[in-house]
């Protein structure tokens, strides 16, 4: 059963991921971005990390929604749902993509893998944030809630009246 939700989740994810090349709306490009990494968020639960695999949901939904809100308020055409060209210079990304997948698919197939040594940690989100954030833990947080205290302060200080204004 999970081997049947990892492909349909990953076919998903590729499918949703072509998608924003091919519908011609900045908001449909957004939503069609949002599913393919809430794909890729449903294929790290699966593979048993928890963790990372909620932050990418919470985050590409947060940061999705947030992209598509400054989109209805500053795009010239209303919410980004006018047809629109995706692409600008199509063979040149062409030539881009393609030399970067065959560049890719070659490193996967003849790049020597390293054998496994030991065995797989017992928690592996503890290991992931050891690896990736080390004593810098702490200083993370603290500016994760700086960035917010920041975004809520724009917010605050972009509008034209105060709390009591009707």
């Amino acid at each position: 059963m999970e081997a049947v939700a990892f492909w349909v989740l990953a076919v998903a994810a590729v499918g949703t991921g072509v998608a924003v090349f091919v519908v011609d709306s900045m908001a449909r490009a957004t939503f069609a971005l949002l599913a393919s990494f809430l794909c890729a968020g449903g294929e790290l639960l699966l593979v048993g990390l928890r963790y990372l695999g909620v932050l990418v949901v919470l985050m590409m939904i947060m940061e999705m929604l947030v992209m598509a809100v400054f989109m209805v308020m500053y795009m010239m055409n209303p919410a980004g749902l006018m047809p629109m060209s995706m692409t600008h210079n199509r063979r040149g990304a062409l030539a881009v993509a393609g030399g970067a997948f065959a560049a890719l698919a070659a490193g996967i197939l003849l790049v020597p893998w390293p054998e496994r040594r030991g065995r797989p940690p017992r928690d592996p989100t503890v290991a992931l944030g050891d690896a990736v954030m080390g004593s810098s833990m702490l200083v993370m947080m603290v500016i994760g809630v700086a960035i917010l205290a920041t975004m809520i302060a724009t917010v605050v200080l972009a509008t034209h009246r105060g709390r009591y204004d009707a």
